[in-house]
């Protein structure tokens, strides 16, 4: 029987011992791991023939290299290439409030992931490998910030999202959210760590959240950050793809959890007290959070997440309510069969989505414009779409959906987070090996110009009059799953 090699398992050549890390399950570690846990006895007899004795020494072998090697991920790995500087021509772009243009800022950023304005105008960006970067509003990039925590990278997993303290200007404090290994099994959940920015190091950082338990085998671990005006801490977390979970309130998946900046526990989480719930949830039943922002008028967090093969949602999610999954639920399995344990689109004491996809985007970062540089565009929100490879932006009245429009869909851009700089221009991150930063602002105004944005928001004042529009529906194909990067079929690294 061939030996299958594990995270921790051993290698034996000759005299040689070495470990060999694989993604595989570790069949070698659980043996050591019920050896090193088994009961003492009384008497033991050595096997009498070497091969008996070389299936002992195996596991035990493994057991001292425990510590140091087994179920531990891949360490990040140096850039295969250094981002530079674009020297990309622009793009022009079409859309309803005008024309367009598109540029390429920097160009070569390995699957970058989180964006953060820094008051210079200077920005923060995540590579999902472990490299955390400042980049110039011109396009200089730095090299990688130092002083990161041990960060687990494999497929969806890695360094995620980035953001700035509320009170930044005094405490120079950023928080990342990225995955967190366990000490034991090929393991991770989400985590949270502060430190504060001292030139192009982190100094003094310490882990203020951690996911426990820890189930992700490098899928589903959500973590956008955003604070609001209160300046509580929401994590978003995902399912780790063990559905379930979402429902269990002594579990950390599937959730939206509500912190204070030091990890502390408000006393006001809807969960706090209650036996053998999570203080730290703030509500439940979500599959895959991977957007999040805080609405500009009525201030609250609003969240993006994947569905299955179709079902992607948007939600206002309020404390202690639950969102469904996978109770309730407009997609399906991407066997085409239905979600296991799902009584349809809706379920009892479930909450329905704020707006639902029936064929998914695969919704990922958001943010609501401010109307800074475009007016028309006040109070809207904008997704990046990685499956449908789309910046969408949906006509907003309040909390009201209604209509939708998909921009740069001509230039297939996996677009994974969505930020207004300072100026009002969209700032896009474009999660590829080659990935880009990219800045999306109106071209220079024409005569009429300002007639055209008053008579624009004059259109949007009148459809908010009228009954708003239903969600998107379509049937959702196997080739609209496959598209979808969060479906098997994607590659392991896509969501």
């Amino acid at each position: 029987m061939a030996l299958r090699v594990p995270p921790c398992a051993v290698v034996v050549s000759g005299m040689s011992v070495v470990t060999r890390r694989t993604h595989a399950a570790s069949d070698v570690c659980v043996a050591a791991t019920a050896v090193a846990r088994a009961p003492a006895v009384s008497a033991w007899r050595a096997p009498a023939s070497r091969a008996g004795r070389l299936r002992l020494a195996l596991p035990l072998l493994c057991v001292s290299l425990w510590l140091v090697g087994c179920g531990q991920p891949p360490e990040p790995t140096p850039p295969e290439q250094e981002p530079v500087a674009s020297t990309a021509a622009p793009q022009r772009v079409q859309a309803r409030a005008g024309a367009f243009e598109l540029r390429e800022v920097v160009s070569g950023l390995e699957h970058p992931w989180g964006l953060a304005f820094l008051p210079d105008g200077a920005m923060l960006v995540t590579e999902r490998p472990g490299r955390l970067r400042r980049i110039g509003a011109d396009g200089s990039v730095s090299a990688p910030i130092s002083g990161l925590p041990k960060i687990y990278v494999d497929g969806q997993a890695g360094l995620l999202d980035v953001a700035l303290s509320p009170t930044f200007a005094d405490d120079g404090l950023v928080y990342i959210a990225f995955a967190e290994p366990s000490l034991r099994g090929n393991k991770c959940g989400t985590a949270v760590a502060r430190g504060r920015l001292d030139g192009d190091a982190l100094r003094d950082v310490e882990v203020i959240y951690s996911q426990e338990p820890k189930l992700s085998s490098g899928t589903h671990v959500g973590a956008r950050l955003v604070f609001d005006d209160a300046g509580y801490l929401y994590v978003t977390t995902g399912d780790n793809r063990a559905a379930d979970t979402a429902q269990d309130l002594d579990k950390q998946q599937g959730k939206l959890v509500r912190i204070r900046p030091d990890g502390a526990i408000p006393e006001d989480n809807p969960f706090v007290g209650r036996e053998g719930a999570r203080p730290e949830i703030w509500s439940l039943g979500h599959r895959n959070i991977q957007g999040a922002a805080l609405h500009p008028l009525s201030r609250r967090i609003w969240t993006s997440e994947h569905g299955p093969m179709g079902g992607d949602e948007l939600n206002i999610p309020e404390a202690g309510r639950n969102y469904g999954w996978p109770l309730a639920t407009h997609g399906r399995d991407y066997t085409g069969l239905k979600v296991s344990g799902s009584l349809g689109s809706s379920a009892p004491g479930t909450e329905p989505p704020h707006h639902v996809w029936e064929v998914s985007p695969a919704l990922s970062g958001m943010a609501f414009h401010s109307g800074k540089a475009v007016p028309a565009w006040k109070g809207d929100l904008f997704l990046g779409a990685l499956a449908k490879t789309a910046l969408i932006r949906l006509d907003l009245d309040g909390d009201r959906v209604l209509g939708e429009e998909r921009l740069l869909e001509e230039f297939d851009l996996r677009i994974r987070d969505v930020r207004e700089g300072p100026d009002g221009a969209l700032w896009l991150l474009v999660d590829e090996q080659d990935g880009k930063l990219m800045r999306l602002s109106p071209v220079a105004a024409a005569p009429g110009a300002e007639q055209q944005a008053s008579e624009a928001q004059g259109a949007k004042e009148q459809a908010a009059n009228e009954p708003a529009k239903p969600a998107q529906a379509g049937a959702t194909s196997a080739s609209d799953s496959a598209a979808n990067d969060d479906s098997a079929a994607a590659t392991p690294a896509a969501e």
